[in-house]
């Protein structure tokens, strides 16, 4: 059985970025050739607002679309106002003589920019991996099929960044974890092989709770580690964990339910209880890292959430009642905010 304790010799975030940042090329081939973007903000420096105005487009995908485009290096923002910068004038402005919208144009039919098109004039999410035959993730995951396939996918990738959270951590004074929506119970059988004095449980939905099950069963951990089926929307959180955790699941939401969620726990937990949020989080001016922007295109495209900055979940956290937000990083781009109850 794999000791959830060993770490690979190797740094593997090069092959993370390919995945998490698959969909941000087909986010500026969308911009160049459909919308054309650069050569109107060339004439119009603009606020969010003023975007979503001219482009008839919702704010959630402008919000993850102008980070991009600002991670990239292409604009900038100052006093609100968003502009190009020398970068993208000189070659995304179609008066330009280095303009390069022509190179772009024969990809333009590709399925992946045109359902960011509608994303981004909708505001509701494409289906999983551009499958005309498909279903949006939030459905798709009442399928067995689907959700043993998706949980395979994030228990794979948890193997390592859940010893990350473990060691970034200090759980020696916690006695029980709460996994909310925690799919295989990947981080929760981390955390708990790592600090054996604890004990965990899985907060997960059908048909997730059941793959959860036989997940943890084949990790050796059922002593330690248990399952309890639930919706985290609309039931009340378990009230026996002095540790809630949020590990990817929080970046799958929009605004006002990530902030339902932070509520939800801070109702839940005790005074001194802890939250921690585990997830690909921007810096606070949303200027970078290119990788989690990257990443958030594929989430804006696939869910209703996008990544947020470690100012935003500062704000979420503050004002839902918590104290002390801190953030620290971990591996492959991603980090831990954590704060106190």
């Amino acid at each position: 059985m794999f000791d959830l304790r060993t770490v690979p010799t190797t740094d593997p975030v090069d092959i993370y970025r390919v995945r998490d940042g698959i969909y941000g090329a087909d986010m500026l081939l969308a911009a160049i050739v459909h919308l054309d973007f650069f050569s109107w903000l060339a004439a119009n420096p603009a606020s969010k607002d003023d975007v979503c105005r001219a482009f008839d487009i919702k704010d959630r995908p402008a919000d993850v679309m102008l980070t991009l485009f600002a991670a990239m290096g292409l604009i900038d923002e100052k006093w609100d106002l968003y502009r190009l910068t020398d970068l993208g004038r000189e070659h995304l402005v179609n008066s330009s003589p280095w303009f390069l919208g022509p190179y772009y144009e024969s990809l333009k039919n590709r399925p992946v920019a045109l359902d960011l098109l509608k994303v981004l004039r909708t505001g509701k999410p494409a289906n999983w991996s551009s499958d005309k035959d498909g279903k949006d993730w939030h459905v798709a995951m009442e399928s067995e099929d689907f959700a043993r396939q998706f949980t395979a996918a994030m228990d794979c990738r948890g193997v390592y960044l859940s010893q990350a959270v473990a060691k970034a951590l200090d759980f020696n004074w916690r006695s029980h974890l709460l996994d909310i929506a925690g799919g295989s119970g990947i981080y929760a059988c981390s955390v708990v092989t790592h600090y054996p004095h604890l004990t965990a449980t899985v907060f997960e939905k059908p048909p997730v709770d059941r793959i959860a099950a036989r997940a943890i069963a084949d990790r050796g951990c059922t002593e330690k580690v248990k399952v309890a089926a639930g919706d985290m929307l609309v039931d009340p959180l378990p009230a026996d964990a002095d540790v809630h955790l949020y590990s990817n699941v929080l970046h799958d939401w929009d605004e006002p339910v990530v902030r339902q969620l932070i509520g939800k726990s801070f109702s839940a937990l005790s005074p001194g209880g802890l939250i921690v949020i585990h997830d690909a989080f921007l810096n606070a001016s949303k200027t970078g890292p290119l990788h989690v922007a990257e990443y958030s295109v594929l989430l804006m495209h696939s869910s209703e959430g996008r990544c947020y900055s470690t100012r935003e979940m500062e704000r979420y956290l503050t004002d839902a009642g918590f104290r002390d937000a801190t953030y620290r990083d971990t591996v492959a781009a991603r980090g831990v905010m954590t704060a106190t109850k």
